[in-house]
């Protein structure tokens, strides 16, 4: 039977006091409340559980049924229910470890190195030893504990500590308090924040199929009518802008400066802004297409603000008149090449270099383009209204989650807000 109950530790809990913004504290702040919130010790209401990794020199404790959460599900997913992972362990890597199989509900939060992202299991799962995990019980709702840790993320790197990488320790979660209020108003608060959750999750799905829609339509293009598509240099289809050091020298404020991070983190904010004049073409706006070309080698389509694209990053220009659509799906169908060229570069971040993009892709004839853009065209218009309309969504949230978890902000308030902006 697989194990449930962790041990993390002998370390008692802190008897220092951090307070958080809103309703979150390492040790009883002992502030005031509003009225029905009380500050209570989260272990009173909630199981704190830790993870582990099984060894990774046992190939049979891999490659499993039991889905493990790494620190990536968690940058890639923060704020979300997962039922998938990148890796998977077996039954017999869970037991021949500390990895606990945890019950779906699950809050997960990450506690080492990327410290303060936030995740639910939507399923049983185990996770590594970076996360620190809780299992909540009747009084406290697992989805009320994940909104005061998403409204908190500030306080919760504030927390970590340690030389090498920012830590949460244990002795400081063990002392983790929370301001609650009943269970019924808990339920009512995260009705609110849900609907607006899942109408962002709906333009994300709105958008997801409809990039899986192009690449099929066009992989079938190119199936059927193989003669009709020339092997042409990516380079002579699109202009690869590069971007500059504008990390450096960052003021804090103005516009987002777009690294590899802004490119994995979806509709997350930055923590790098920067004031400075740059050059047209080193901005990027909705629906330009960017390309990171060292590290995690992704493209996608910019649908947040105006930003500044650093020297990681590749602005890809269509040539020749071409649809935006078609220069994305080109450079797709490069990203495997690409990232094995990257997987061999012996230094700590793979990379391709700007020779790589002289390589070939079939690019079909201005006939089957024309047929094409009369549906991908809208269609690429349309990913990009869903994708604005969720961070749109996202921002709502944001501005009334701490208002609702320090209870500042009413249900009965919050709502007529939602309708308003909905």
């Amino acid at each position: 039977m697989a194990k449930s109950n962790t041990k993390t530790g002998g370390r008692v809990a802190t008897t220092g006091v951090i307070p958080g913004r809103w309703a979150l504290s390492v040790g009883n702040p002992e502030s005031p409340t509003p009225e029905g919130f009380s500050w209570t010790l989260l272990s009173d209401v909630a199981r704190l559980e830790s993870g582990h990794t099984p060894s990774r020199k046992k190939d049979e404790y891999w490659n499993g049924e039991i889905p493990w959460i790494g620190i990536r599900d968690a940058t890639e997913n923060h704020g979300r229910v997962i039922t998938s992972t990148k890796q998977w362990i077996s039954e017999e890597g869970l037991n021949n470890s500390s990895a606990r199989l945890l019950p779906a509900d699950t809050v997960c939060l990450s506690r080492t190195a990327s410290v303060g992202y936030v995740i639910t299991m939507g399923v049983p799962m185990a996770t590594s030893q970076d996360f620190i995990n809780w299992v909540c019980g009747p009084q406290l709702s697992a989805k009320y504990l994940h909104y005061i840790l998403m409204s908190e993320q500030e306080a919760i790197r504030r927390f970590a500590h340690g030389t090498t990488h920012q830590t949460v320790y244990f002795p400081e979660a063990k002392a983790f308090h929370v301001c609650l209020p009943s269970r019924t108003e808990q339920d009512s608060i995260t009705a609110v924040l849900s609907a607006l959750d899942e109408k962002i999750a709906t333009n994300e799905h709105i958008a997801k199929t409809i990039g899986e829609l192009s690449s099929v339509t066009y992989s079938s293009a190119l199936y059927n009518s193989p003669d009709s598509f020339t092997e042409t240099p990516l380079s002579d289809t699109s202009d690869f802008i590069n971007g500059r050091a504008f990390t450096k020298d960052a003021t804090g404020s103005g516009r987002m400066v777009i690294r590899i991070a802004e490119m994995n983190s979806g509709p997350g904010k930055s923590t790098v802004y920067n004031e400075i004049e740059v050059p047209e073409k080193h901005l990027a706006n909705p629906g330009d297409i960017l390309f990171s070309w060292s590290g995690s080698l992704i493209a996608q389509r910019w649908y947040r603000p105006q930003g500044i694209i650093n020297q990681h990053i590749f602005k890809v220009v269509p040539k020749s008149g071409h649809p935006v659509w078609l220069s994305f799906e080109l450079v797709k169908r490069k990203i495997t090449d690409f990232r094995s060229i990257a997987a061999d570069k012996a230094t700590t971040m793979g990379h391709i270099q700007r020779r790589h993009l002289d390589e070939t892709v079939p690019v079909p004839n201005a006939e089957i383009i024309s047929k094409l853009d009369a549906s991908l065209g809208p269609l690429w218009d349309r990913a990009l209204v869903a994708e604005q309309e969720g961070l749109k969504l996202a921002e709502l949230r944001d501005t009334l989650l701490p208002q609702l978890m320090s209870g500042k902000l009413r249900v009965k308030d919050a709502e007529r807000i939602v309708e308003d902006n909905v």
